[in-house]
């Protein structure tokens, strides 16, 4: 059923969405836009705070998504399945559930909507939902890998802001 699915948005493929679809997944390579988006809001005073749990939602991410759920799961990716399918991206060597660009990518849409980021959390929203979907039309991912994806960021992203007041709380006990 899911390479039915992935074969659908094939016929969908075009020269300009290939272009518009590897720039969007490229935004997602390491998290480097969140990771980006972190380091400014840590280095303005006033989102020192949401810097600080998004910091500490995309490192759970990263424990969570990369350290335990790929390894223990081993999912093989869909264009080891079907090898007719020509990438136009490079071929990613990991495994493939959860979608680790997705799961970083809802780890920052959660962590910056508990952190009270009312605008940047809609703004990540849309730019997630992008990544999402073109590791779909890239043919790099199951849509389960998807939804794995979200529902690892949004469980990274509250425990990253459940973590952030926990250490908060202790420093201040020792104030």
């Amino acid at each position: 059923m899911e390479i039915e699915i992935l074969s659908m948005l094939q016929k969908i493929r075009t020269p300009l969405l290939d272009i518009f679809m590897s720039n969007i997944t490229k935004l997602g390579n390491a998290g480097i836009v969140w990771i980006l988006l972190t380091i400014v809001l840590l280095l303005i005073p006033k989102t020192r705070k949401s810097g600080l749990i998004l910091a500490a939602a995309l490192i759970v991410d990263l424990i969570l998504c990369n350290g335990i759920l790929k390894p223990l799961i081993a999912r093989i990716r869909p264009f080891d399945v079907n090898s007719a399918i020509q990438l136009i991206v490079a071929k990613p060597h990991d495994y493939s559930f959860p979608s680790g660009h997705t799961a970083a990518s809802f780890t920052a849409v959660m962590a910056l909507y508990l952190a009270g980021e009312k605008k940047l959390w809609k703004i990540a929203l849309v730019l997630a939902v992008l990544i999402a979907f073109s590791r779909l039309y890239l043919y790099v991912h199951y849509p389960t890998d998807v939804l794995g994806g979200i529902i690892t960021g949004a469980i990274a992203g509250y425990i990253g802001y459940k973590l952030t007041f926990i250490v908060q709380s202790k420093h201040r006990k020792k104030l």
